[in-house]
């Protein structure tokens, strides 16, 4: 964690792993440490992504190719770094992000099977080199996930892509936490207070931010 500046955490990981459920329950963590925390999502953390993330997400956009997608990610995600990412970690925010960079590589890398390097080179372009503090990956076999999203009336282009796209996404998530130490790999089975303790525990022990 660089003291000059905020903190940069994402929540990651496969269709219905329970991002949406823990961010919340993270940042009032945060915030109840004294942490002026701010949480966002890709793509959709502006306007612009927001307009965005409607045609990345519309099933009728079904014939969009893979490098289209790519590009339109990025897209949302060079205005999100730009307009609230950077600016809150440069106020000394704890910005929380669902969904970043690793996404980009699990999706559009690992299942779609576009050429990693130049994804990581478009990256650097769109994000201007940011890097989390830490992701966490929340892992869920897809099956499990899946039947999550359908229980909560999920169907979005992606979310309706098949099983085997999916478990290569998971496949994907496996391998980027393998290549490094930037992210940690967190089972989002079970009761969700259960998942916030393991995410806590994995923010407290990577960021030492210790619980009381």
């Amino acid at each position: 964690m660089n003291p000059a500046r905020g903190c940069f955490i994402v929540l990651d990981g496969v269709e219905g792993a329970g991002k949406t459920t823990q961010i919340p329950r993270l940042a009032a963590w945060l915030a109840s440490r004294g942490k002026n925390v701010i949480t966002t999502v890709e793509p959709g953390g502006t306007s612009i992504g927001r307009q965005i993330r409607a045609v990345l997400l519309d099933p009728a956009n079904a014939a969009m190719s893979a490098t289209t997608e790519l590009l339109l990610y990025n897209a949302a995600r060079a205005q999100h770094v730009s307009e609230v990412i950077l600016p809150a970690l440069e106020s000394g925010a704890f910005v929380v992000c669902d969904r970043y960079s690793d996404s980009t590589m699990a999706y559009q890398g690992y299942a779609r099977g576009l050429d990693r390097g130049m994804i990581g080179a478009l990256d650097g372009i769109s994000t201007g080199g940011l890097k989390p503090d830490l992701t966490i990956i929340l892992d869920l076999p897809v099956e499990a996930g899946r039947e999550r999203n359908a229980n909560a009336g999920k169907s979005d282009r992606l979310e309706l892509e098949s099983a085997v796209f999916h478990q290569r996404v998971r496949e994907g998530f496996h391998a980027i936490a393998a290549q490094g130490d930037h992210a940690v790999i967190v089972p989002a089975d079970g009761a969700p207070e259960d998942v916030h303790e393991r995410i806590v525990s994995a923010v407290s022990e990577r960021l030492c931010l210790w619980p009381r």
